[in-house]
């Protein structure tokens, strides 16, 4: 039976455990919870597996969530209670991890299982919207801490195979992830850097977008968008899983969480 070839995403995740709050927080995603039910429609098919390069997981080499259980990461401060006790049992995938840590070893690429890792808020507020259920088996990996762009272009070509395999590759981070300075006060960088990735993103020349992601830093606003590059890189590897196909946005939300511009990506075609 023939699978066909997954699309990889690169998502705005949104703030802390947003899917298990009611009111007005949770009104602040209202847009984003509704592309979320898009890709899940807009899919050739139901993933055999979902691989979360996560923005909110850093470590020195490559490292890869084994465990077949995985535990929750509360990893927020300030919300309600009982966020804190709210929990998306799905399933990990050992055979998925020891795969990925094999491609990456073969690649030259130093990776390791962490069978104790569990999952952090940048899979949770993706994937409880999409799969309530919690019934496709999710792996995580990290990006690493040097946070050097080509190679986590590189890592996505690596990982590219999969797409054939039945996974869904998504990269979650924040389009726009500056905390010091939100609403109002990062209105003008956010639409400025956002402009950027729209014009590099929608590039249809694989080289000369894989070359301006490497040179992200002179983009304008680059460095006001993004302080740390943490939610960035994600999007690197998407970029990498996906390299010579195109790409669409998929969400693009101007007044997001009182005034910032943030987007998030398709990259590779729909059609079964």
């Amino acid at each position: 039976m023939h699978t066909p070839r997954l699309p990889s995403y690169f998502l705005s995740h949104g703030g802390g455990p947003w899917p298990y709050m009611e009111g007005e927080f949770r009104q602040h995603f209202t847009q984003l919870e509704a592309s979320l039910h898009a890709i899940v429609r807009e899919l050739p098919a139901q993933p055999q597996a979902i691989l979360v390069i996560s923005g909110h997981w850093e470590s020195r080499e490559w490292r890869v969530s084994g465990s077949a259980h995985p535990p929750m990461l509360y990893d927020f401060g300030g919300f309600p209670e009982h966020t804190y006790h709210a929990q998306y049992p799905a399933p990990g995938d050992p055979h998925l991890a020891q795969r990925i840590v094999t491609l990456l070893t073969a690649a030259g690429m130093p990776a390791t299982l962490d069978l104790e890792r569990g999952f952090d808020h940048g899979t949770y507020s993706m994937l409880q919207p999409m799969y309530p259920q919690a019934n496709v088996p999710v792996v995580q990996l990290s990006v690493r801490q040097d946070f050097d762009p080509a190679e986590h272009i590189a890592l996505g070509r690596v990982l590219a195979p999969l797409r054939d395999e039945g996974v869904l590759i998504i990269g979650s981070g924040l389009s726009y992830h500056n905390l010091r300075a939100f609403g109002v006060a990062g209105q003008q960088a956010s639409q400025a850097f956002d402009g950027w990735l729209q014009q590099t993103l929608l590039n249809p020349d694989p080289g000369q977008r894989q070359q301006a992601l490497i040179d992200w830093q002179h983009a304008p606003s680059a460095r006001a968008a993004h302080p740390r590059e943490d939610h960035l890189l994600p999007l690197m590897v998407e970029v990498g899983a996906a390299w010579e196909e195109v790409a669409a946005c998929v969400f693009h939300q101007a007044d997001f969480m009182g005034g910032v511009t943030v987007s998030s990506f398709r990259f590779g075609a729909v059609a079964g």
